[in-house]
């Protein structure tokens, strides 16, 4: 069978006759049912009927959707029948209808089946729910063990099984279900005729003359299955969709043509399509300049052309200076990757919402040089994408919201979760992607997403669908920048995504100005553990990078590990950069804004980012006066409208090539940290861990052929949050020792003393210090080495504590990672399933409140702005964007409290806002909430006050 050429569409009944079928066999197949009336688009959906349009979107996925790689996999493991295989596993997957358990679920469907000859004992199927993906699983098995060898059984029953988002047990499918199937006594021979006939009549409509020709040549990886496991799912969700494929109620009418159709012109009308298709391998000297239109820097050509020399898919580090064009240089690596090993998109993870924004907008300009139609395959995927203008652009007005008609509906089928209503019909001209990815768990399966790197943890979580956003993954180039801001708990996620990634062959390349060797080897060690497998050896020792910036390439080579680093010139030279202690450990920071105060006085640019939301408000305050207009407020708790403007505002004034301002004081905290480009003359800043430390200074005399005035022309540092005379030891603003830990600022203090009069040489000296400051060596003087030590053993105490709380969500149990297949890994999972859930799953902590604030007036409600919204909050669609810019994350201490808070009355109908509680202040400007008050100033942002 040709894996390229059209299956042939053979008439349904000729498949019957060519079975020999006796009658009453033939007339049962005619009678099961798929979707229920209701989900049927007022017709009842046969089971066969449904079981060829999920074939039929299988093969539309293969020619359209699925990446080279992933086609090239499913080729290899079907001896070169890649699609016909693919669509069989479609199939088969609900091939569990066909079980009393499910046809008992409808009353007419039911009625049907009994009439034909098809019976059960309805008490116990009231007492033992049979869901019908663990029944699919036990019915493959039974009806394929005296057909295949066990090897490829064990690893396609999951597949089935699994289709609904979880993975069961060996024993819970095949034993505890088999003791089930046992108790339909009488009732059982004639169910199981016409379960095998089911399998054999779909399997010989797909072209394929037994069930023994669609056996597998091997077994694919644990994480190709559960990439195909992903694919399923998605077929069927598309297939299930009763907008494209409305209900079949009569036999003689189902046929794989009429399957076809109907899902050619689904896929057309929802749009679904994947990214480059088969790239050729780039052959520009210059890649940068040709996509960019500026000249490569060193680093990036050396980026280039070690990924040029890559046989396989591997994990690519790069290290390099702050501003030195990582992100670029990574997009034109990725480039000749996808080419190399057939990818056909690229994930980029950010650390945070506001840093994926402005990558959002280079990815569009970048795939735009490819093709300007692959603009509307690039997804921003964070929960504020709506306050983007680019994203707004491409969206028009009418299609801006979810479609919260087809979002993934849950519904009961005899006790499981089903996802019937899955796409919905476009109309009209848009541009921007298929709204179908919209829905949960699907936005890493567009071609091309940026968003933050929490996407790409939720896909090593031991949660239901966690397939959906691997597939995603599956068949792209990965990058992920600031790979060092993953503290211990987020590591242990990012290092099974990348066991995984390996394993799958998906090129993964990480960014990062301050990595730390430790957990550059750990990153790296991981990725080539899944990669290799039991095969080969994952502990090849990692090269030391010989100079800054560096590459590093890694991936399997003949079973074992293959590792090379090459260096590079940065772009600029390094300068001096010197360090000051300014003492302050207040919350109100008087010292910080009276220093800041006598610096400016003769102009200039100023960064000062502090690690307390308080503080940097009180500095605010202290500042705002003294410089009318010309200081900058900027943090976390500020509503979204607020803080975009700021952000955008600040990185235009302070951006390369900006008309800089006379004097601008932007006071912010850990937000301004990373992927922040703008450019300060001075740096005040709180005192963090080195690496941190260094990113902050990365914003310092970032730019070239800037102005400066004389007093500001040498790169200064003040660093604040920290008496470092007081004795016996130091002391530190508490926030700071709560946030990073006492050992790490310990340390850091001793490397800023260590300085002295001389400072450091950035960026020259940024790998030493960071590989110092997270080494074994003792820092601290003398007098203070017992402290360090003191603080080291808490430290280490905590790091392993936080580590092991984070084992037990990881996708695979360190008991399971071993095992060949899928079956039973979701044994002892969470049920976290929303974003917020999400993200305070991988980021160890509790999830992370957002409420619309809106204010009480006189005549009713207004946004933050004050903008009218009505009585109720009864918001048009002219003014809702105004009433989401008053979307503000709330403290965690608050979240308890906050969940009494609901949406507005007027909000019930509205496609966004529904989803949002509200904060609403009184005519005061205040709110109790909990223990506490809660107010929002315009220029402070979120003000919080205890009431006792």
């Amino acid at each position: 069978m040709d894996t390229h050429a059209p299956l042939p569409d053979r008439p349904l009944a000729d498949v019957l006759v060519e079975l020999g079928l006796d009658r009453e066999t033939s007339k049962r197949i005619g009678v099961l049912w798929g979707k229920s009336r209701r989900h049927g688009g007022g017709y009842i959906n046969l089971l066969v009927s449904h079981l060829l349009d999920t074939a039929a979107v299988a093969e539309q996925l293969w020619e359209c959707f699925l990446p080279v790689q992933t086609r090239h996999l499913l080729d290899r493991v079907s001896g070169s029948r890649g699609r016909p295989f693919f669509m069989w596993l479609c199939a088969v997957h609900d091939c569990g209808k066909a079980t009393p358990a499910f046809q008992a679920v409808d009353e007419e469907g039911a009625a049907q089946v009994r009439a034909a000859g098809l019976e059960w004992r309805d008490s116990r199927l009231q007492r033992r729910r049979w869901r019908h993906d663990k029944a699919g699983g036990r019915l493959l098995h039974s009806v394929l063990e005296s057909r295949w060898d066990e090897q490829n059984i064990a690893w396609v029953w999951p597949l089935i099984a699994g289709h609904h988002g979880a993975f069961p047990s060996k024993v819970t499918v095949l034993k505890k279900y088999e003791a089930r199937d046992e108790h339909q006594g009488t009732y059982r021979e004639p169910w199981k005729a016409v379960q095998w006939a089911l399998i054999e009549i779909i399997t010989r409509a797909l072209g394929y003359t037994s069930l023994e020709a669609v056996e597998p040549k091997g077994v694919l990886t644990k994480a190709e299955q559960l990439t195909i496991s992903g694919l399923i799912i998605m077929a069927d969700w598309i297939a299930s969709d009763s907008d494209h494929f409305e209900g079949v109620e009569d036999i003689a009418q189902v046929s794989l043509r009429r399957s076809r159709e109907r899902a050619a012109k689904a896929i057309r009308e929802l749009r679904l399509r994947g990214g480059w298709g088969a790239l050729d391998e780039p052959t520009a000297q210059d890649l940068v300049k040709l996509r960019f239109d500026d000249e490569s820097r060193p680093f990036q050509k050396e980026l280039v052309e070690a990924v040029r020399h890559m046989t396989h898919p591997g994990l690519v580090t790069v290290e390099a200076p702050m501003g030195e064009g990582k992100t670029k240089g990574a997009l034109a690596a990725a480039e000749v990757l996808a080419a190399r090993f057939g990818c056909d998109g690229v994930f980029v993870g950010m650390p945070t919402q506001a840093t994926s924004d402005p990558i959002y907008s280079q990815v569009l300009t970048w795939v735009s040089e490819f093709d300007e139609a692959l603009k509307s395959q690039v997804a921003l995927l964070h929960g504020k994408k709506m306050f983007h203008p680019e994203w707004r652009e491409l969206w028009h007005a009418e299609d801006g919201s979810p479609d919260t008609r087809f979002a993934g509906v849950d519904c009961d089928d005899f006790g499981m979760d089903d996802i019937f209503a899955v796409g919905g019909q476009q109309t009209g001209e848009r541009s921007g992607p298929a709204r179908w990815f919209l829905g949960r768990n699907r936005g890493l399966l567009t071609a091309f997403a940026v968003g933050t790197i929490d996407q790409l943890l939720y896909a090593a979580t031991r949660t239901r669908h966690v397939m959906l956003r691997f597939a995603g993954l599956a068949g792209k180039v990965v990058i992920l920048d600031e790979v060092h801001a993953a503290d211990v708990y987020m590591s242990q996620f990012l290092t099974e995504a990348l066991r995984w990634l390996g394993q799958a062959r998906v090129p993964v390349i990480l960014l990062s100005a301050t990595l730390p060797p430790a957990q550059r080897s750990s990153l790296t060690d991981a990725y080539l553990h899944g990669a290799l497998g039991a095969t080969g050896s994952s502990g090849t020792a990692l090269p030391a990078p010989a100079g800054y910036p560096s590459v590093t390439v890694a991936y399997p080579e003949q079973g074992e590990a293959l590792c090379v680093t090459r260096s590079a010139e940065s772009w600029r030279s390094s300068q001096p950069v010197s360090l000051e202690w300014l003492p302050d450990t207040s919350d109100q920071g008087l010292p910080v804004a009276s220093r800041v105060r006598e610096e400016m006085a003769d102009g200039g640019v100023a960064l000062v980012i502090l690690n307390q939301v308080d503080r940097a408000q009180n500095v605010y305050r202290e500042l705002k006066d003294a410089y009318p207009g010309q200081v900058h407020l900027l943090h976390g708790r500020l509503c979204a409208a607020h803080r975009a403007d700021r952000a955008s505002l600040c990185v235009t004034a302070l951006g390369p090539k900006a008309d800089r301002p006379e004097r601008m004081i932007v006071v912010a905290t850990q937000v301004a940290e990373q992927s922040f480009d703008v450019d300060a003359d001075l740096l005040v800043t709180d005192l963090a861990p080195v690496d941190l430390l260094l990113q902050r200074i990365g914003r310092l005399h970032r730019h070239e052929g800037v102005f400066r005035p004389a007093h500001l022309r040498t790169p200064r540092v003040l660093v604040t949050g920290v008496n470092p005379d007081t004795r016996p030891h130091p002391t530190m603003l508490k926030t700071s020792e709560h946030i990073y830990g006492r050992y790490m600022l310990l340390r850091t203090l001793a490397l800023v003393n260590e300085a002295g009069d001389k400072g450091w040489s950035i960026p020259e000296q940024v790998p030493d210090l960071v590989a110092r400051g997270y080494g074994e060596e003792l820092l601290c003087e003398p007098s203070l080495q017992e402290d360090e030590l003191d603080a080291r053993s808490e430290w280490q105490a905590k790091e392993r504590n936080r580590a092991a709380e984070a084992e037990g969500f990881l996708l695979s149990r360190p008991d399971h990672r071993s095992k060949p297949t899928l079956e039973g890994l979701h044994h002892i999972g969470t049920t976290a399933s929303e974003e917020r859930d999400l993200q305070a799953l991988v980021r160890d902590g509790s999830p992370s409140v957002e409420v619309i604030i809106v204010r009480r007036a006189p005549r009713g409600l207004t946004t933050v702005d004050g903008e009218w919204v009505g009585v109720q909050g009864e918001a048009s669609e002219q003014v809702r964007e105004a009433v989401l810019g008053g979307l503000t994350r709330l403290p965690s201490r608050l979240a308890e409290a906050a969940e009494e808070l609901i949406p507005l009355e007027g909000w019930r109908d509205d496609p966004w806002l529904r989803f949002f509680p509200a904060l609403v202040l009184d005519e005061d400007g205040w709110a109790p909430l909990g223990s506490e008050r809660v107010g929002y100033d315009q220029g402070l942002g979120l003000l919080v006050q205890r009431t006792n």
